[in-house]
């Protein structure tokens, strides 16, 4: 069978369906990944794979009608020349414009399309103003095109599911299931002793939808009364509507936050902290909460959609409300007065990570639902 698996990052197709294309290609299956160009390129790994891979133009951030028709025009062009008999999306663009190209390039009934929700973005987690508003629209009506020509659309967690089923953009005959995230490699992602002194640690783009102004908020509140713990955030800047500002990410760095660039391996940084933060507005499952309880941190995260799935508030860390300030610094600060908590709760992380969100156990949900052996 040829299976073509449809990523909007280059890198996800290695850090986050890595497991999953190997395991296609160990079944026996023809395998083919499809991304756009990126620097440095993939190739290689993929090739070591047993992974066929071809590029596709695509702009992942912002709406621009004559771009994303090219996209959609050059991924009908790659299906069409494949021919697989299965394809995965995953991410808004390419379940929109690969599940659209995938139908627009087959004549026949029995090929299978199937797409993975991995989160809603900002247009579904702002809700003010009218640019806002029109992106909703927007993005609404691209679901709605790219979900009705699936057989099966996979969620990471309930409450993206049911949302989607009250915005009515999946057809009668569309399959739907919750799958436990892109799940976690648990050897890759080992247990790795903790710092002596306290150490937090967020990992995120610098995008105001994924908490980072509130997380760096509430660490330098804590930074004035505890100079000495240490409070990081590493991540790539990127441009759009919801980025941070160069200007308070400069302010942030001076007043003892910090801060560093993105980096292709989160171990060495995961081992260097003793918590990890991430007080995102809404996720599909976040994958570096996973990394991080793999490795034996506790977390904490917001009571959203996706965030709360992963803790288990008062055992694997802590749950705090959506833009609550006070309460995540509040909750930093119990791991400051009691640093053993990390060790209980981390390891308490670590179990949930083995028995919820183990990588092959996930890819095993995946392949059932789409009728793969």
């Amino acid at each position: 069978m040829k299976i073509a698996v449809i990523g909007g990052y280059a890198p996800s197709l290695i850090n986050f369906r890595g497991p999953l294309l190997r395991r296609l290609v160990s079944l026996g299956h023809e395998v083919h990944a499809l991304a756009p160009a990126h620097v440095p390129d993939i190739s290689p790994q993929l090739e070591e794979m047993g992974v066929e891979y071809s590029m596709f133009p695509l702009i992942r951030r912002g709406m621009n009608p004559f771009s994303d028709i090219g996209t959609l025009l050059h991924l009908k062009q790659v299906l069409y020349r494949i021919r697989p008999d299965v394809v995965l999306s995953y991410t808004f663009k390419p379940v929109v414009y690969g599940s659209l190209a995938a139908r627009m390039a087959w004549v026949g009934e029995k090929k299978r399309v199937y797409s993975m929700v991995t989160g809603l973005g900002y247009a579904f987690t702002e809700n003010k103003g009218f640019k806002r508003r029109m992106l909703f629209n927007i993005a609404k009506g691209m679901y709605r095109a790219g979900l009705k020509s699936c057989d099966g659309v996979m969620f990471q967690n309930p409450d993206d599911l049911a949302f989607f089923q009250k915005l009515d953009v999946l057809s009668d005959h569309t399959k739907t299931t919750v799958v436990n995230g892109s799940g976690v490699d648990l050897e890759h992602y080992a247990v790795a002793p903790l710092p002596e002194k306290p150490v937090f640690l967020c990992l995120s783009r610098l995008l105001k939808s994924k908490g980072v102004a509130e997380y760096a908020q509430a660490a330098l509140r804590l930074k004035e009364r505890y100079p000495d713990v240490s409070f990081r955030l590493i991540g790539p800047r990127e441009e759009g509507t919801d980025t941070i500002s160069p200007e308070a990410v400069n302010e942030w760095r001076s007043r003892g936050l910090e801060i560093g660039p993105a980096v292709e391996d989160v171990r060495p940084e995961m081992a260097q902290a003793s918590v990890y933060v991430l007080p995102s507005y809404r996720e599909g499952t976040p994958r570096s909460v996973l990394e991080a309880m793999s490795m034996g941190r506790p977390v904490i995260t917001t009571d959203v959609p996706g965030c709360r799935e992963t803790v288990v508030d008062g055992e694997n860390g802590c749950l705090v409300g959506l833009r609550d300030v006070d309460g995540l610094a509040d909750a930093m600060e119990r791991f400051i007065a009691d640093p053993g908590l990390a060790k209980t709760m981390g390891a308490a992380g670590r179990r949930l990570a083995e028995e919820k969100f183990d990588v092959n156990k996930v890819n095993d949900a995946i392949l059932s639902f789409m009728g793969i052996e």
